[in-house]
């Protein structure tokens, strides 16, 4: 199976509440010889709000996002999901794909009334090529050169490390720029670490990922926290209730026999402190995992006697179903905006066809198909959809009322601490960098700072609209 590595530029970090605006994509074959490529740019949405500090350091202008010749984020995203589409089957991959650009996929893709879940169906798997360069530093050192960064300790910021492995990285920030940097560093984790990639390769898939852990009662996960990588021997105890696809392994380096002793009430305080020792290990994001029998002792223990630990462990029977019951997370509540209730429940069947309806149709026979539409959700996206490109199609009171609403999004008011950037606290960030004088920064905070001025509400009403 070859891959589709591909990166975003966004108007900030919030993973469901900032937008795409530049895609970039490189599909290759299964030994990493590109096939083809594919790059698109959209304009703003008008009820986003850019983060100022995104924008220098992507440097793309307000001139450029709301140019109106570009197409629009949900034009931008049909074109996206029907080029995704045709390169599947693929394993889809990038730079901290997993970590950020794919949750802005899969909600750009929502927002567009597309499925979110392209990447991981019809026979396609992820990868994340950070985490494999993350696992390269500590199992195999030689594969890459991992720089060190301004605070003196390594950094794995694709503008660092990619030119300190022979990458000419001089466009860093640019989404196809950071695609090829990343098959750069791919190649060379591919050829310096074949086990490592074989490895990877394999896990990619979460039915070979799930086998392992089924197949192996000791085994060595890697993860990073903070740009620094970390192992842990680990042993499966079950999987998180009402979800297959996440196992929980127990951490062999704890006393165990002092968690059997505790109490319910000091078991979940133990639970959530560090090193945790309960893991949880998702089995469709590719984890790094190696079986116990490629080490001869691990941290210092014989790897028979990590072997008996774990066989003890689960043969414990009562105690392990304890650490699931006590280790599972409370629901959090749902959230009011629909952005963030992509994963409260996946669409009917029927909702399916009326998307996809909605897609080759006219502008003017889709609200009579959003009306139709049995998800509450789909509704919401689609009216806001309709709101963006026409408006006239809309009933006078409708089209109020989502004006209010956005007015109120981009303003913040009544809404307690927003998660996404409004218009003061934007103005307030380029208020700020404009300060630190850097001379690089200054032509695209003006045009920032006199755009914002303009999108400010002369009046903002005073009640939220659910």
């Amino acid at each position: 199976m070859g891959f589709v590595f591909y990166d975003t530029e966004t108007t900030g970090t919030n993973t469901s509440f900032d937008q795409i605006l530049q895609f970039a994509a490189i599909r290759t074959d299964e030994h990493l010889n590109e096939l083809d490529r594919f790059e698109i740019r959209c304009r703003l949405m008008p009820h986003i709000v850019p983060s100022p500090g995104a924008l220098c350091v992507t440097r793309i202008s307000m001139d450029q996002i709301t140019d109106p010749a570009l197409p629009s984020h949900y034009e931008m995203m049909c074109e996206i999901k029907s080029k995704l589409a045709a390169w599947s089957p693929s394993i889809f991959t990038g730079w901290n794909t997993l970590g950020f650009d794919e949750h802005l996929l899969r909600q750009a893709l929502y927002q567009s009334l597309h499925s979110p879940y392209l990447t991981n169906m019809g026979g396609s798997s992820r990868i994340d090529i950070l985490k494999i360069a993350q696992a390269a530093s500590v199992l195999v050192p030689d594969a890459i050169i991992v720089p060190i960064g301004d605070k003196g300790k390594p950094t794995f910021k694709l503008d660092r490390l990619a030119p300190a492995n022979g990458f000419d990285h001089s466009n860093a920030h640019d989404a196809l720029a950071d695609v090829e940097a990343t098959i750069h560093v791919c190649r060379l984790i591919r050829d310096k670490a074949p086990g490592l990639w074989a490895d990877a390769m394999r896990l990619s898939d979460k039915v070979s990922a799930a086998a392992f852990l089924d197949k192996e009662a000791c085994f060595i996960l890697t993860e990073s926290f903070y740009n620094l990588p970390y192992q842990f021997v680990l042993t499966k105890i079950g999987h998180e209730p009402g979800n297959a696809g996440t196992v929980l392994a127990l951490n062999l380096a704890i006393d165990i026999d002092q968690l059997r002793a505790m109490t319910d009430e000091a078991l979940v305080a133990r639970l959530g402190r560090s090193p945790k020792p309960v893991r949880r290990i998702r089995t469709n994001a590719a984890p790094t995992l190696q079986p116990l029998s490629a080490y001869i002792q691990f941290d210092g223990v014989a790897a028979r006697d990590l072997m008996e630990r774990a066989y003890r462990i689960q043969a414990d029977t009562e105690l392990c179903a304890r650490l699931i019951r006590l280790s599972t997370r409370e629901a959090f509540p749902p959230s009011e905006f629909v952005e963030e209730q992509i994963y409260s429940g996946f669409f009917s069947r029927a909702d399916e066809g009326r998307m996809a309806a909605f897609h080759r149709t006219a502008w003017e026979d889709r609200a009579s198909i959003v009306a139709e539409f049995d998800d509450v959700r789909l509704r919401a996206l689609g009216s806001r959809l309709i709101y963006e490109h026409r408006p006239d199609l809309l009933h006078p009171d409708r089209r109020a009322k989502l004006a209010e609403k956005m007015a109120q999004r981009m303003s913040g008011d009544g809404y307690e601490g927003p998660a996404w950037t409004t218009i003061a606290a934007a103005q307030t960030e380029a208020a700020n960098r404009s300060e630190q004088g850097n001379l690089g920064e200054a032509e695209i905070l003006a045009e920032v700072i006199q755009y914002l001025a303009k999108r400010m509400p002369s009046e903002v009403p005073a009640s939220n609209i659910p």
